[in-house]
């Protein structure tokens, strides 16, 4: 079974913060910040509308990061077989 480590708490990432230098925190999986229903819909399902061509039949999850400035960035996390 193929899942995203990171939102299961397999890993941590430290990513610093591309304006700042902070260290970046993760938020989640940009997909729950969609609208208010969207943390509870099937990941499969979301992953349709996300604008990312093949996204819906890919191995990955796009988390959101944030720093301490303010400044929001992106990262592809691939699925970990467990």
């Amino acid at each position: 079974m193929k899942v995203c480590a990171l939102c299961n708490g397999v890993v941590r990432m430290e990513i610093d913060c591309s304006k700042c230098g902070s260290k970046l925190t993760d938020k989640g999986r940009i997909y729950d910040f969609f609208d208010d229903y969207s943390a509870y819909m099937d990941i499969d399902e979301i992953k349709l509308g996300d604008g990312i061509p093949g996204s819906s039949g890919s191995d990955e999850c796009l988390h959101l990061f944030s720093g301490d400035c303010g400044h929001d960035e992106t990262r592809v996390i691939k699925f970990t077989e467990i």
